[in-house]
């Protein structure tokens, strides 16, 4: 069996490049643990932990074991340095133990990641460690230590980094750098997923592709069902056909709020001929799209119609709000703006 890892520290949203290393394990991996390495107090993010769990599940990892956090397992490393102790000498800096020049422990004994991630991997019997490049200068002291532990190391598998479009590293604090800045921006979790699965396991660095995102996530909202897409954009679903057209989340929601909540507008006369056609052609039965297409033969006043029924100049598509609308609504709509 596979035996994989997932090892965040819990410093807020995920990392899109941790985000990579989540999908390529759980993908590779028969069986993954969820590790949150939290040795380092001063690194860790309150309500960082939830934040990480929130990005897995939205993204759709799960995990088979876990979280375990090793913030609560500093006996079983401080039992290790004492197996360590032939090949470890002890520093006069508050008892901190050395392993070749590492630091294992520091001053009030508790583990640095060096020692911890090794045993863990070690006590969990990781058959692949999966991860991004930058780790690849402690592939060597890892391989070490495992065998000072009396066991066989892992498979050390290295992905290539996503980079800004610069080229330099990606920072937290641009957009879409995090899972959590993806949501919130609209983009559907099948988009962000869609696009950490075509990455794969880089064996280079590649450079984040947000419009490949983008496209992706017009493709995701396309493939929702009419309750999928109604429930992401908090909208009834007699208001889908108005939703279809949008880019993101963000944006399917501002067009329901278009159709459930007009602005109120007053419309000039120059407008009535082709108000006074729409409410013959609805009060006829006629369908949506009927309606538009004939109201645009004859030259119609578009702009003025859709005026009428959102308050707005730009959002869905016309014949969409029409559809989507009761159509004794519309003509309410229409005599108000008349």
């Amino acid at each position: 069996m596979t035996r994989v890892r997932f090892a965040p520290s819990p410093t807020g949203s995920i990392h899109v490049g941790n985000a990579l290393s989540a999908v390529a394990n759980r993908g590779f991996g028969d069986w993954m643990l969820l590790r949150i390495d939290d040795t380092d107090p001063a690194r860790n993010v309150p309500g960082g932990e939830e934040e990480i769990l929130r990005d897995l599940e939205w993204l759709g990892v799960a995990w088979d074991e876990g979280p375990v956090r090793q913030s609560e397992r500093q006996d079983l490393y401080r039992a290790a340095v004492q197996t360590l102790q032939q090949t470890v000498a002890k520093s006069d800096e508050g008892g901190a133990a050395l392993y070749r020049g590492v630091t294992l422990l520091r001053p009030d004994g508790t583990a640095t990641y060096q020692l911890a991630t090794v045993v863990d991997d070690v006590e969990f019997g990781i058959t692949h460690v999966i991860r991004g490049s930058d780790h690849r200068p402690n592939e060597h002291l890892h391989r070490e230590l495992t065998e000072a532990l009396g066991a066989t190391p892992p498979e050390y598998i290295h992905h290539g980094l996503i980079l800004g479009e610069d080229g330099r590293k990606l920072s937290k604090r641009e957009f879409g750098a995090t899972v959590a800045s993806l949501r919130e921006a609209g983009i559907p979790a099948g988009a962000v997923r869609g696009y950490l699965d075509e990455l794969g396991l880089p064996k280079h660095d590649v450079h984040y592709d947000l419009a490949r995102i983008r496209r992706l996530a017009i493709e995701a909202i396309a493939g929702m069902s009419d309750e999928e897409l109604a429930a992401a954009a908090e909208a009834p679903v007699e208001l889908v056909p108005a939703l279809r057209g949008a880019r993101d989340l963000v944006e399917a929601r501002e067009y329901a709020r278009q159709v459930l909540e007009p602005e109120p507008v007053s419309l000039g006369e120059e407008a009535r001929p082709t108000l006074e056609r729409f409410k013959e052609l609805r009060s006829n039965g006629s369908g949506a799209k009927e309606i538009v297409r004939e109201l645009k033969a004859v030259g119609g006043n578009l702009k003025a119609l859709r005026l009428a029924l959102t308050g707005r100049e730009r959002g869905p598509e016309l014949w969409a709000i029409v559809a989507a609308l009761p159509p004794e609504e519309a003509l309410r709509r229409i005599d108000a703006a008349l």
